[in-house]
């Protein structure tokens, strides 16, 4: 970049913080912040009680709270807890790790594992935790050499951009980098982040602890979840990542979070550092009104048979609990988080609300021309695209509950097609044997945790359910003129995709002549290549002409909130990247007649407990140590607090995230949202949106009494 493009963008980032100062005077709890930008935040923070300054929570010359924040796994978040690379994550953001570790013989979903030294810290192939280097706008960049060019000439040009400023970054230092749109391209920042892919599984509570409450709970408050999971992150010798190794040493971490065990206090001010998924806080009210009337609804539908099938085979075998339990909280928590989204909306009339606000912008865009040439139909266009588009994108949706969540043995056939489109390339460079025997490895893998019968009635279910969503949609023409049974009964009597030994047989006699008999005799196989090719011909092209008409109008859209609406809030949507959000630690009342206290304590374990729910079960040393009152020194007030709530906006991606207390201590790990705050995806109501932790004393407690493993609390700073 050069001296005058520095310049500007310096020029232009002052301007920009001043002005989000004066829109942010007033609020607290809505949005998720950039935190190169949180300088802008620090008095209002201050206000609320933070003693920390920006530069001790956002710093690239410096150690800072973010150097302790990682990216798990690519979906979660995760937070360094001490100077030996320890980590500490939520349960359910482990839970792959955790599963693929657990046997019959070694069943660590039910009794939990603690490693007692590193030797026993369990390895984890694909599994990566990634720290942000820097944040940089670098808009003004992206731009440079646009003015005037043709809407593609324009994208080439911005492309040609990215690409330099991507090389530029990461030159000789090691690092990845990429440059993600923020207000659907009204701006741009690049984000420079340093992967470990060394992270091995040091401990975890048993399911009675860590998915404490299961369905019943999921999304709901009061909660009583010990939701986390510990793992440590492992470099070389010079303290830079490294592939899985022996000769790895302890990650050596630039800040670590210290933990706070103080006595909490109603009305504290908290902070959530992590990265949260996605959000559409735009959405117009047409759009809207689809998803809550439509879309919502019938992926709800889907799911609901799939987890009849699922749940039902869990209930009856611990062999089936071990292989489905990972896949059933995937299912389960879109599921849920659903229908209180749907409920949610409804009872703060949100699209009455998208109604209002559309009157608002509208009004404001026709008292000025330019304004009104400029704004003043965007928002009508985008309700007629909703119309126009809203069967593609249904369609696209079911698709991806069918194709995607649903059948497995749809799964097996993508990943089978994926090595079949690069047969020849195999069979010509020499790698063909090599290739196969991966396939054989992955398949084991896969059949380990599957069952037919299971898989084969949620075919059923779900073909049904399937082509009666989609009606004169796209669909094959097997699904439209053969019942769902009669494709089941043929395909997991005799489909390669369902059976291991099939497959392996298959595999170990693969010629180009057995891959077109497979092509036009396997069921299983021609079935989803048959839906596969009317997605990618019939459905797809017309869900990225929409999203990408969409997009367009969200730009000018957003555009036109910060040109005509200065004073007001303004913030990105979430888009996995890292945020800040600031709140309080407090309860809410969000049902007539009822308030949620903004802490549960262990009290109400033993009270779940005493119910017939097989959600509640314990083993029996927590009841022990309940009745002894065993709570070493983690209690507040004779009492030991399990979970919080606290006024922070959060969404997906946030799990794991660390709430973090005025000083920069470590109070929780947040996990999850009350149901009523399910809607903040699409509008936060900070009366009722809340975010559910998992006390970090109950973590420690955990860790300590109930598992023996007060090794690892040894390695952390505690700040009495």
């Amino acid at each position: 970049m050069n001296i005058s493009m520095k310049l500007n963008t310096r020029k232009i980032t002052a301007i920009l913080l001043l002005s989000i100062t004066s829109i942010f005077s007033s609020f607290a709890e809505e949005g998720m912040l950039i935190p190169s930008l949180i300088g802008a935040f620090e008095d209002d923070m201050k206000a609320m009680g933070m003693k920390l300054s920006a530069e001790d929570i956002y710093s690239v010359n410096n150690s800072s709270l973010k150097d302790a924040i990682l990216h798990f796994g690519g979906g979660c978040t995760a937070e360094l807890v001490s100077s030996q690379g320890l980590l500490l994550t939520n349960h359910h953001c482990g839970y792959s790790q955790i599963q693929s570790h657990s046997s019959l013989e070694n069943n660590y979903l039910k009794n939990g594992f603690w490693a007692k030294n590193r030797s026993e810290e369990l390895k984890n192939l694909g599994l990566t935790a990634s720290r942000i280097v820097r944040i940089q706008d670098v808009t003004l960049a992206v731009l440079e050499g646009t003015k005037g060019l043709s809407q593609s000439s324009k994208l080439l040009k911005m492309q040609e951009n990215i690409v330099i400023l991507i090389d530029d970054a990461m030159r000789g230092n090691g690092y990845s980098a990429d440059i993600k749109a923020f207000n659907y391209g009204n701006d741009f920042y690049m984000i420079v982040k340093e992967t470990f892919d060394d992270v091995r599984l040091v401990g975890t509570p048993p399911n009675s602890i860590g998915k404490f409450g299961g369905d019943t709970d999921n999304w709901v408050w009061p909660r009583h979840t010990g939701d986390f999971s510990v793992f440590r992150v492992y470099a070389n010798a010079n303290n830079q990542p490294a592939g899985i190794s022996d000769d790895n040493v302890p990650y050596k971490p630039l800040h670590f979070l210290p933990v706070s065990v103080k006595n909490r206090v109603p009305g504290e001010f908290t902070m959530i550092y992590g990265f949260p998924g996605s959000t559409e806080q735009h959405l117009t009210s047409e759009n809207l009104r689809y998803i809550i009337d439509q879309e919502r609804p019938a992926r709800i539908s889907m799911r609901d048979k799939s987890l009849s099938v699922i749940n039902a085979g869990m209930r009856s075998s611990d062999l089936i609990r071990i292989q489905y339990s990972s896949k059933q909280a995937r299912i389960a928590n879109g599921w849920k988080k659903w229908i209180g989204q749907i409920g949610g909306l409804k009872t703060v009339n949100a699209i009455q609300i998208k109604l209002d606000r559309e009157k608002k912008y509208n009004d404001m865009a026709a008292t000025k021309t330019e304004w009104q040439e400029t704004y003043g139909s965007v928002i009508k266009e985008m309700n007629e695209l909703v119309t126009q588009y809203k069967d593609v994108d249904f369609g696209y949706s079911m698709a991806i509950e069918y194709l995607y969540v649903g059948p497995e043995v749809f799964k097996q056939a993508r990943n089978l097609n994926l090595f079949l489109v690069n047969f020849n390339k195999f069979e010509k460079n020499g790698t063909l044997d090599a290739e196969i025997e991966k396939q054989i490895k992955g398949a084991k893998g896969f059949f380990k945790n599957y069952n037919a019968d299971i898989d084969k009635e949620i075919f059923i279910l779900l073909t049904e359910e399937y082509v009666k969503q989609v009606g004169d949609g796209p669909l094959p023409e097997r699904l439209k003129n053969t019942s769902a049974q009669d494709l089941a009964d043929k395909i997991f009597k005799k489909s390669i995709l369902t059976d291991e030994a099939r497959f392996v047989k298959f595999m170990n006699k693969l010629k180009a002549k057995s891959i077109k008999k497979l092509q036009k005799k396997d069921l299983g196989f021609i079935l989803w290549a048959d839906a596969n090719d009317k997605f990618r011909s019939e459905i797809l092209p017309g869900i990225r002409t929409y999203k990408g008409a969409m997009n367009q109008l969200l730009k000018t859209y957003v555009k036109g909130r910060m040109v005509m609406f200065p004073e007001e809030k303004m913030w990105p949507d979430a888009n996995s990247t890292m945020r800040i959000t600031y709140g309080k630690l407090e309860g809410s009342a969000p049902i007539d007649g009822m308030a949620y206290t903004e802490h549960t304590t262990l009290k109400g374990i033993i009270a779940k407990n005493n119910s017939d729910n097989p959600d509640y079960e314990l083993l029996p040393r927590m009841r022990e140590l309940a009745k002894k009152k065993d709570y070493g020194s983690y209690a507040q007030d004779g009492e030991l607090w399990v979970c919080f709530t606290g006024s922070n906006h959060t969404t997906g991606g946030n799990s794991g995230s660390p709430v973090i207390d005025a000083e920069g201590n470590l109070m929780g790990l947040n996990f999850d949202r009350t149901w009523e705050s399910t809607m903040s995806d699409y509008m936060f109501d900070a009366s009722r949106c809340r975010n559910i932790a998992v006390d970090i004393r109950y973590v420690l407690w955990v860790m300590d009494r109930y598992s023996g493993a007060k090794h690892l609390v040894d390695e952390m700073v505690l700040v009495k």
